[in-house]
């Protein structure tokens, strides 16, 4: 979380912009960098309201640049530094980290649960030589490999709890996750709401097989998907195995957790 201390001092010392130079985990930190460091059961405070995030893209998966509309030249992305300020939404989750105890985090683009939490510990163990796409297509290949859905409740702007098992619980801000596939292709950084996309039932020949449509959002008519929307989604684990939980392609702890969307909360400029 060094990048989010950085963006805290520019803040702090007067600045009204910072530019991410990376992928999506530098992006993430930036990003909780415009807010005081959260803490469950208080409430979300921006450091400097109206200071604004510029993207330049470089790193691994580039998820969140491909739903603002950048693409991976750096010359052409900084042209765009010049654009108009837009307010956007940030995602919150309140979770449980990897020794038990309560922790907060801010995200921009997808949190998720099952399968994607083991794809991106693959992913952030491997060498990216081969570029975001592939990178993460090989990790989801190796992820699949004997996998079993995982059983959860879930509530979405407190209703009665689901019961049912995943192969991924896809809470999203932005369209893309893993390297490229459109998980939630009406997913909007500025409508105030999370797409809820869930996979269930999907293996490894389902992943060979069907592939392209994760790719170009045509998922989403399979059987097998369900999308939703929600300001507000719980999540618990529904039997005793831990569940991980994955932001914006970093594992970050597990269920069980809370998603709260915070909308028009930061700006970019893109």
């Amino acid at each position: 979380m060094h990048a989010a201390e950085l963006t805290r001092k520019a803040l702090g010392q007067g600045h009204d912009l910072v530019i991410a130079v990376g992928g999506d985990g530098t992006i993430n930190e930036v990003v909780n960098g415009f807010f005081e460091e959260p803490r469950q059961g208080a409430e979300s405070k921006p450091l400097k309201p109206g200071a604004a995030l510029g993207v330049l893209p470089r790193g691994t998966g580039g998820d969140l640049r491909r739903t603002i509309g950048l693409d991976a030249d750096v010359q052409r992305s900084a042209a765009r530094l010049k654009g108009e300020k837009v307010a956007i939404d940030v995602g919150r989750v309140d979770f449980t980290d990897d020794d038990g105890r309560p922790a907060s985090r801010y995200f921009i683009n997808v949190a998720e649960v099952g399968v994607g939490a083991k794809v991106v510990d693959i992913a952030n163990a491997s060498s990216k030589v081969l570029g975001g796409k592939l990178t993460f297509m090989l990790a989801s290949v190796r992820a699949l490999v004997g996998w079993r859905d995982l059983p959860i409740r879930f509530s979405l702007d407190g209703g009665p709890f689901e019961e049912t098992s995943v192969t991924t619980f896809a809470i999203a801000n932005g369209r893309y996750f893993g390297g490229g596939m459109m998980v939630a292709p009406e997913a909007k950084l500025s409508d105030g709401l999370f797409h809820v996309t869930i996979w269930r039932g999907f293996t490894l020949a389902d992943f060979a097989l069907k592939s392209g449509s994760m790719y170009d959002g045509s998922h989403i008519k399979l059987k097998g998907t369900q999308t939703r929307t929600a300001r507000t989604v719980r999540l618990e684990a529904a039997g005793s195995e831990p569940i991980g939980v994955e932001v914006d392609g970093e594992r970050i702890g597990r269920l069980p957790a809370t998603f709260t969307v915070l909308p028009g909360a930061l700006h970019l400029v893109s």
